[in-house]
């Protein structure tokens, strides 16, 4: 305790010397005030979208949406990428005024977006490299991410949360490094702090995360820092953003691809594109004033249909992850280490029920569905095994998967040492504006600068400004924490049994919460589906994820395939690649009943789905032969 009173005396002096040595970068972050006519435009546009009992529109409404464009008629903005940046860009858009159009080759959040690290967070090794380098660039960075982090956690409050990560230290020095660098960081957080952090003992720290090792690799734990960061749900939060688009009037549709770009022979400026209804297999021309290419590590491809010649700006990363079984971490504990004894950083972050670990950072190439090498993720394992008292066994893998971070190169630059996490948003085609690198985090203000540029560069004539920053997506608006009582006690699971019976089953806790959590304020429309059709039974156990969400997402969420709801709808396929594996039967049943699907696409979603599955290394398909995958 007398080190820890110390401590606290340390962080009052560091606190002077941040604020004398970097007062001058502190920036105001107080929200702009609206205009009236801004001001009336958002909240008509927040009753739109939070209305529990809006229909939103089907696919082929959608469809028909895009076919009805012509070049005396163009959409506005024409977004290329679903992902949280596409999404983000569109309602960003439509909020504006604007006509607006978004296609996604595959599904909403398909790609990185999906395969995050699930953390809403504002960069504390930005704000590392700031002080040491004496970067202001890095210190900005670090504001605004932190100011954006608030915001989305506010935006989405039933898929994000604050979630306390615990960093450990094995010496004094560490301690006074890590307590004092996360004082700094919640004094830069500001208004936008989300909790304090603070120091534990050992004893505490072990009371706090027993699975944590006291000794270790021949160190003694000191104690642990806890500061505070966000987590979400990503998948979930970028369908949302998608649907929530829509409903304010976005023309939205997935699994449907640009073939070429359309171009005036004139002005040799793009004027529109051809795009193909992947579903269908059907083609058809849309025209708008400018398009906005948010394809995340596919960009640089979508630049090439308008200049062959176009430089690359994507330097791709792979970051891979696992999940691990509940007992690996405590609920609402995470544990991250700052720099492992290769230097890289390491973490084991509660979530939805399991642990997810990670990261890795290396170079790759780009790819549709990229998979995790045997060694990524046996560097996983053993970096964790370091700073735990549980064996640590790649048979306890549920779940790995392989993302594709877009490190963006800014093409104005002379060099590729400008490489950050950062984006860059640029217009190097007429008619073409490209937005990507950037963070989960920032997503809304990614959106926000791509937008501007895009009127611009359109010269579009929006009724209205930027009004995303305190409107709330579907599901969010007057969402309660404890909703999910409402559920367990006004509704019943009705449940088909194998003998086609059907009987009644408890809307217990575990179910409710997950619903609440999942789907916000239209949640109850769920339950009120597995309550009155008889799809209340689970789709795999051990897993709260309900029949009836398969169908309600086919109707509101343009869930259209088995490894749509899998994925990106439920999160099962990154929880437990096996217990997806056996669950798709059943899915596939219902979405061909809500589609009208013949045996023979049954047959080919079973296979898709398959194959997809195959990618996620988990310990039972994990048959490798020089690190590569060989199949189960």
């Amino acid at each position: 305790m007398a080190t820890a009173r110390r401590l606290k005396g340390l962080g009052a002096a560091a606190i002077v010397a941040v604020t004398g040595a970097y007062g001058a970068l502190i920036i105001s972050r107080t929200n702009p005030s609206l205009s009236e006519n801004d001001r009336l435009c958002f909240e008509n546009l927040r009753k739109k979208i939070s209305d529990t009992k809006a229909v939103i529109p089907s696919r082929e409404i959608m469809k028909s949406s895009f076919m009805a464009c012509n070049p005396l008629n163009p959409l506005d903005v024409l977004v290329i990428g679903g992902g949280a940046t596409g999404s983000g860009v569109a309602l960003d858009a439509v909020s504006r005024g604007l006509n607006v159009g978004l296609v996604e080759r595959e599904d909403f959040s398909s790609g990185t977006s999906s395969r995050s690290t699930k953390l809403i967070h504002g960069g504390v090794r930005y704000l590392e490299k700031a002080f040491f380098n004496f970067d202001y660039g890095q210190l900005k960075l670090v504001f605004h991410a932190l100011e954006e982090r608030k915001q989305v956690i506010q935006n989405a409050p039933h898929l994000c949360h604050a979630l306390p990560c615990m960093t450990p230290c094995f010496n004094w020095f560490e301690v006074v490094y890590y307590w004092m660098g996360l004082k700094v960081y919640d004094l830069v957080a500001g208004p936008q702090l989300l909790h304090l952090s603070r120091y534990y003992s050992s004893e505490e720290s072990v009371e706090l995360f027993p699975t944590l090792a006291k000794n270790g690799g021949g160190r003694n734990l000191k104690g642990t820092v806890v500061y505070y960061d966000g987590q979400m749900n990503d998948s979930r939060l970028n369908v949302g953003l998608a649907c929530t688009a829509a409903l304010a009037g976005a023309s939205v549709l997935n699994h449907a691809e640009v073939v070429f770009f359309l171009k005036d022979d004139a002005s040799n400026r793009i004027v529109g594109a051809r795009i193909r209804d992947n579903l269908s297999g059907k083609e058809f021309d849309a025209y708008a004033k400018v398009i906005v290419n948010a394809a995340g590590p596919f960009c640089d491809a979508v630049r090439t249909m308008a200049d062959k010649d176009a430089p690359p700006i994507i330097l791709p990363s792979s970051g891979v992850h696992i999940v691990l079984p509940d007992y690996y971490s405590p609920e609402g504990m995470g544990l991250i280490v700052p720099k492992t004894k290769d230097g890289r950083v390491v973490f084991m972050l509660p979530w939805l029920g399991r642990t997810i670990a990670g990261t890795t950072d290396s170079n790759t190439k780009i790819t549709m569905l990229p998979e995790p090498h045997e060694d990524e993720i046996q560097f996983i394992l053993d970096a964790i095994c370091d700073y735990l008292n549980v064996k640590v066994r790649r048979t306890d893998v549920l779940s790995a998967w392989s993302g594709i971070r877009p490190l963006a190169i800014d093409p104005k630059a002379k060099s590729t040492e400008s490489v950050s996490r950062d984006h860059v948003v640029c217009e190097d085609y007429p008619g073409l504006v490209t937005i990507t690198g950037g963070k989960w985090t920032t997503y809304r203000s990614m959106a926000e600068d791509a937008v501007d540029l895009a009127i611009k560069a359109g010269k579009l004539s929006p009724t209205n400004g930027c009004v995303t920053r305190n409107l709330q997506i579907v599901g969010g608006d007057g969402w309660d924490p404890a909703s999910f009582t409402v559920l367990a006690q006004q509704y019943v699971r009705m449940k088909k049994t194998y003998g086609g019976k059907v009987v009644p089953g408890a809307m217990d806790t575990t179910a409710a919460k997950h619903l609440a959590h999942a789907y916000g304020t239209l949640a109850e429309r769920v339950a009120s589906i597995a309550q009155n059709e008889n799809l209340g039974k689970r789709l795999a156990h051990g897993y709260p994820f309900l029949e009836a969400e398969v169908a309600y997402c086919a109707r509101n969420e343009y869930c259209e395939s088995a490894v749509d709801f899998i994925a990106r709808r439920s999160r099962l396929a990154f929880l437990d690649t096996d217990a997806a594996g056996r669950a798709v039967p059943r899915i596939i049943e219902i979405l061909a009943a809500e589609h009208k699907w013949d045996k023979s696409r049954q047959e080919k979603e079973l296979q898709k789905t398959k194959e997809f599955l195959e990618t996620f290394k988990s310990s039972k398909n994990a048959q490798f032969s020089d690190g590569k995958h060989t199949g189960s």
